[in-house]
């Protein structure tokens, strides 16, 4: 049983989920996680999923404030060791969920091309070109919550 949780900017279950999101979204790429990041990081909300059992984090994301509409859902990471198991959706099921509790009426996106079709499937639409950032290419993708 897994359950989601907010998790505090400069906590160490925060430091957990810094670590965990370079080690399945930056390492691959070759990319380093600079700590001149974490202070920008202070006023977005931090979410992870964590096995209820033992309190393992396997899993989590940010959302980032764009303006009083939109949040920005960004760094999705499930510990590889759990991946294929569903973690991916739950927590974006439940980003939506505070997003729109908190007051934003759209999330936004940059989702990687090998998984525009997984945000796809979750109700995400493709908006505007494709584009190159840091020698990785994107979709921009947008879903309206207020129709969620």
């Amino acid at each position: 049983m897994r359950k989601m949780i907010d998790v505090d900017f400069g906590s160490s279950r925060y430091d957990e989920l810094v670590e965990l999101r370079y080690k399945v979204l930056l390492e691959p790429l070759g990319l380093k996680f600079l700590d001149m990041y974490r202070e920008k990081e202070m006023n977005y909300l931090h979410i992870g999923c964590v096995e209820s059992l033992d309190d393992t984090l396997v899993g989590g994301l940010m959302l980032v404030p764009v303006n009083d509409e939109e949040i920005r859902l960004m760094q999705v990471a499930v510990d590889s060791k759990y991946q294929r198991e569903g973690i991916g959706r739950e927590m974006v099921k439940y980003a939506e969920k505070r997003a729109k509790t908190v007051g934003y009426s759209r999330i936004v996106m940059h989702a990687m091309l090998s998984v525009v079709h997984f945000y796809e499937k979750l109700g995400y639409r493709q908006e505007g070109d494709i584009f190159e950032e840091k020698g990785i290419t994107f979709a921009r993708m947008v879903k309206n919550l207020s129709f969620a």
